[in-house]
């Protein structure tokens, strides 16, 4: 891989700075594409499903091969589309909002783990979560306002993320019970050697020192997910590439597209119902 000298990463910064402050307001106040309100009968109306698992464990790639969006090659069956096969759930994730503005901004993502280690100055321009006009903060706040009009609407969601912070996981969760959605876990698992060679493998990677950094933060919450979940957490093993296991996708799907279960949920189901009633009489 080809390495920066201190001239070239300071052009980078020049250039990153004058696309940002020319792009960056356009891009987060975009409306999203697909401004939703649907109805009570909509299928994965007040599900959540969490995904966790550290960089090249292949969560995300899973996740589509359970729900249905992938054909037998592997490649997505819609690749615009941000609604996960027949369960209705809607993909949350700003990694792709991330590598927008990666792109919007010049930097090719594959120089990620070089930038981290040989400039930590533009390393926090890109990713400082403190700082609210960095590119990672600005993916995360168009996805807010994305994700508000979901949760509005109820509407089931795929939150896909590593893992690496339990007590965030652990606060949405309860946040999304508390508007009445079920909620699930799937932990897809890997070794460090594998997660490493994976990354090296990746358009964004990220180096060994940082997967095995994100891979123990996500070990480490590993135990504590399966006692938050209980009987919702399931886990897949993807040391190789593969189906995952038909017992665990039908455990998923039927949890995703089954009858809500939460009282709150069954509450808010029930106003919604009267309130079509009350419309339509």
């Amino acid at each position: 891989m080809a390495r920066f000298s201190g001239n070239d990463l300071r052009e980078i910064i020049m250039e990153v700075v004058s696309s940002v402050k020319q792009d960056k307001a356009s891009w987060l106040l975009e409306s999203p594409e697909e401004v939703v309100r649907e109805g009570v009968y909509d299928p994965g109306i007040l599900k959540a499903v969490f995904t966790a698992g550290g960089p090249g464990s292949g969560k995300s790639y899973t996740a589509d091969i359970i729900f249905g969006v992938r054909d037998d090659e592997g490649d997505k069956i819609f690749k615009k589309s941000s609604v996960l096969g027949a369960t209705g759930l809607k993909y949350v994730n700003s990694d792709l909002l991330f590598e927008k503005g990666l792109r919007e901004a010049g930097i090719d993502p594959s120089l990620l783990g070089v930038i981290a280690e040989e400039d930590p100055d533009l390393w926090d321009f890109i990713q400082d979560p403190t700082d609210p006009g960095s590119i990672r903060s600005i993916a995360k706040q168009k996805l807010s306002k994305i994700r508000g009009y979901y949760e509005g609407g109820r509407l089931g969601m795929l939150i896909d993320g590593t893992g690496k912070n339990y007590t965030k996981i652990a606060r949405d969760k309860q946040r999304l019970e508390e508007l009445g959605y079920d909620t699930q876990m799937l932990f897809v698992d890997t070794k460090l050697p594998i997660a490493i060679e994976r990354d090296a493998d990746r358009d964004r990677t990220l180096g060994p020192e940082k997967v095995t950094k994100l891979w123990t933060q996500v070990q480490n919450n590993k135990e504590r997910f399966k006692e938050l979940f209980g009987e919702t957490f399931s886990v897949i093993n993807n040391d190789e590439f593969g189906p995952p296991p038909e017992e665990i996708v039908k455990k998923i799907n039927k949890l995703a597209s089954g009858s809500v279960e939460n009282p709150l949920g069954q509450a808010w189901i029930a106003h919604e119902l009267e309130q079509k009633s009350k419309k339509e009489g």
